[in-house]
């Protein structure tokens, strides 16, 4: 395969990444969270959240769709929603103060480690922009710096995923919350792809924009223009 069409296959990767991690950093369903069902024929608080935004859903539990064992939900079935921005829990009982705390502390990390990792795929599409629209070498020059900026955020990526993880992780394993079951939702995977995406098409980026090595030692010798004599 010519290196060019490498580098245009690269590109459109890197462009299906981009799209899979704003999609995680503008939605809230990164996480499930569900209670324990106390009562039949009655209604439970379901959440679902994000990096900035956190909705509760009132859902109705009746007898004919609850299995035993099974916490408040699914979070699809019909309910109504209450969704607020930043402020996640509002403080109030023991179990409300540390959910507050929690999110506060780990979504205001992982929101900020998402905007670095926005931040480093707007300075590494301007690179690309550039090498698009560039001519001669600086074509190529720049995709180096754009493939560095696409792992970083990657990693930025990843870093978050993991920072969200550990929240939700906190909050389950506590016995000062009401959660009973947890599950990531599609917004968590969309940015897991992304992830893999933007890292490993930014390294391939940057393998591809350094220049060729030869084959063996003596094309650098036979390609070199001979000494002139005196």
């Amino acid at each position: 395969m010519h290196k060019r069409t490498k580098i245009n296959v690269a590109i459109f990767v890197l462009l299906v990444g981009m799209a899979c991690m704003f999609t995680a950093v503008v939605t809230d369903h990164w996480a499930v969270l569900s209670p324990s069902v106390v009562k039949l024929n009655d209604t439970c608080e379901a959440a679902h959240f994000g990096l900035w935004r956190l909705c509760k859903k009132h859902i109705y539990i009746s007898g004919e769709n609850y299995q035993e064992g099974q916490g408040c939900g699914p979070i699809s079935l019909p309910g109504v929603e209450n969704c607020t921005y930043f402020n996640h829990f509002t403080p109030g009982q023991d179990s409300e103060i540390f959910e507050y705390k929690t999110q506060k502390e780990y979504n205001i990390s992982a929101a900020a480690i998402s905007i670095f990792a926005v931040g480093f795929m707007l300075l590494g599409s301007l690179c690309l922009i550039g090498s698009c629209t560039g001519k001669g070498k600086g074509r190529l020059y720049l995709l180096k710096p754009a493939g560095m900026f696409f792992a970083f955020s990657g990693l930025c990526t990843f870093i978050s995923l993991e920072v969200m993880r550990q929240s939700v992780k906190r909050m389950i394993e506590s016995d000062d919350t009401i959660w009973f079951q947890y599950y990531y939702s599609w917004s968590f995977a969309c940015a897991c792809v992304g992830f893999v995406l933007l890292f490993l098409t930014g390294i391939a980026l940057l393998i591809l924009s350094m220049p060729q090595m030869p084959r063996n030692p003596w094309e650098t010798c036979m390609d070199a223009e001979p000494e002139q004599v005196e």
